[in-house]
């Protein structure tokens, strides 16, 4: 996951969750098993694994951005116009009205390999 650096707290978390979904959306084989506590109160899955968040400049996601298409790892997207659509349909066609090189990209979630990953993230620091 990487993260603009100059988004407000509420819309980091917002795009978090939005860009995550798609990843836990296409790959079940990331989600574990539910889970339950020791009353028999069940609980719904979560990732097998940490989710690693990284923040990067509004430059530095275009390249990350470039990087990932290049290197044809599945990408979800979040863009500065989706904080103001109200809907699904709404938001996938302000991406689809856009370039892929003129994307004003917020947040990119990334999977595949994890070399390939960090090769994509090389120069992004860790969320803080």
């Amino acid at each position: 996951m990487l993260l603009r650096d100059d988004l407000a707290s509420w819309q980091r978390l917002n795009v978090t969750a939005f860009l995550v979904s798609g990843i836990a959306g296409t790959h079940a084989e990331v989600v574990g098993e539910p889970y339950e506590d020791a009353d028999g109160t069940r609980y719904l899955p979560m990732f097998r694994q940490p989710v690693m968040v990284f923040e990067g400049s509004k430059e530095f996601m275009a390249v990350a951005h470039e990087r990932a298409v290049k290197r044809e790892l599945e990408c979800a997207v979040f863009t500065q116009e989706l904080f103001a659509t109200g809907n699904d349909r709404d938001n996938r066609a302000a991406v689809k009205a856009v370039a892929t090189s003129e994307l004003d990209l917020v947040g990119i979630a990334l999977y595949g390999p994890k070399n390939a990953v960090d090769k994509v993230l090389k120069g992004a620091a860790k969320h803080p």
